[in-house]
């Protein structure tokens, strides 16, 4: 696992990606399970070579992640999924708020902030970086099996 403070690299350029898809989604409790059979759905329908399971779990915890630290009235998240040429899902988890997840302070055993544990687990790479004008993506990279 790289360092999940730093940005991570630039997303790949649409040349280098077989496919995309993004939505948005209130900043409520249940915009993770719908961005879950959001991107259920998406996988299944590209025939992800990944673990589509995993994917879904990541999916969901950076989004309930957003909706729970970021929620700001009249705003939304934003999820997007990509696959690059090599096979490797990109998730990205845009919200309007500046700050960055805090990826140390995550106690095993504490009421919360287990979610960014999981996602640094499943994750080949996690990591972070600002909008231009307003708040901050995170970035997970899942690789493909085999």
């Amino acid at each position: 696992m790289k360092n999940p403070t730093a940005p991570p690299p630039p997303p790949p350029s649409a040349a280098h990606l077989t496919h995309a898809w993004s939505a948005g989604y209130p900043m409520t409790p249940a915009a993770a399970g719908l961005a879950r059979q959001g991107a259920r759905r998406r996988l299944a329908a590209w025939g992800w070579g990944g673990d589509v399971d995993d994917a879904v779990l990541v999916v969901s915890e950076l989004v309930a992640n957003a909706t729970r630290h970021a929620r700001t009235a009249d705003h939304h998240l934003w999820l997007r999924l990509a696959v690059t040429q090599g096979g490797a899902l990109v998730v990205d988890v845009s919200d309007p708020v500046g700050e960055f997840p805090d990826f140390d302070s995550a106690a095993p055993l504490g009421e919360g902030g287990r979610g960014l544990l999981v996602v640094r687990e499943l994750a080949q790479d996690v990591g972070w970086f600002p909008r231009q004008g307003q708040g901050k993506t995170v970035r997970a990279l899942l690789p493909r099996k085999g």
